[in-house]
């Protein structure tokens, strides 16, 4: 097995492997993510063949974020995936300032090996699922803007109060990625929240959807709703913030999987009241 970074096109066929195994990624999410870290990707390759492959994001130099690691079916149980995911994690780890702090979504079955590799659970990400789009929702509130009307530093100034510090490259690619739809919400004050809905293989996906509280949050969901195509929407939770929950109760969404946000290093200090949702599983 040689491992080496992955091409543009290799990402594209990453993401592609997501969708088979039922990500359901965003149609775009390739080039975000590219876009985003263009050195943030490490392949397997095994018999001449793209074996496996995943993410390695640094986002600013305090933090990084290990993602989209996928094993071709064909290549699992031979202890390939292993050695990819100590590849990106060393890689990773050598891409950052000493000290620093990276994060990953893990599932269930994997926490005990990620736990091996030193990373340790913080919190648990739930995703909630609303099949059919609400057509009763309240007429739109003024508070809401188109969020490229705003100011970008007063965008990124609230994006780092609930994300592990700067990533301005992130937010330029998944801001501006095409048939998506960001608004934020805006008061007497400034910036009260934004979020983020685009188009995924299947239905749409809000992320982030970061709010100064539960008021905030609603009229951004409402919002974002009527901004996506047809159903369904999903929308990934940190269960500590229960306002965030309980949104998700009232507009009745279904859970519909779980994943353990874990941290190597100290985990970051963040809003974590107002994170109603986080941008993707797959970045951070």
């Amino acid at each position: 097995m040689r491992i080496r970074p992955m091409t543009r096109p290799e990402v594209q066929a990453l993401i592609a492997w997501a969708a088979a195994e039922g990500w359901n990624p965003g149609r775009h999410d390739a080039e975000s993510f590219w876009h985003t870290d263009p050195e943030g990707f490490l392949a397997a390759e095994a018999e001449g063949e793209l074996a496996g492959g995943g993410a390695i994001f640094r986002h600013h130099p305090q933090f990084g974020f290990m993602g989209l690691f996928i094993v071709r079916p064909e290549f699992r149980r031979r202890r390939l995936g292993a050695r990819l995911w100590y590849a990106r994690r060393d890689r990773l780890i050598a891409r950052l300032d000493p000290g620093a702090t990276i994060g990953l979504d893990g599932v269930d079955a994997m926490v005990p090996f990620y736990e091996r590799g030193g990373f340790r659970p913080f919190a648990r990400h739930r995703r909630f699922q609303l099949g059919t789009l609400p057509t009763d929702l309240p007429p739109s509130s003024p508070s809401l803007v188109a969020l490229q009307s705003l100011d970008r530093g007063a965008i990124q100034q609230f994006d780092r109060r609930c994300f592990a510090g700067d990533r301005s490259r992130f937010l330029e690619a998944w801001l501006g990625q095409p048939e998506a739809a960001a608004l934020g919400a805006v008061g007497p004050q400034g910036l009260r929240g934004y979020g983020v809905v685009r188009p995924c293989v299947i239905g749409w996906k809000i992320g982030p959807l970061f709010a100064e509280g539960v008021e905030e949050a609603r009229r951004l969901f409402h919002g974002l709703c009527r901004a996506a195509g047809s159903g369904p929407l999903w929308l990934d939770v940190p269960d500590d913030n229960p306002a965030a929950l309980q949104l998700c109760a009232e507009h009745r969404m279904t859970e519909v999987f779980r994943c353990t946000r874990m941290y190597l290093g100290p985990p970051p200090d963040v809003e974590r009241a107002a994170i109603f949702g986080v941008a993707t599983l797959e970045a951070g």
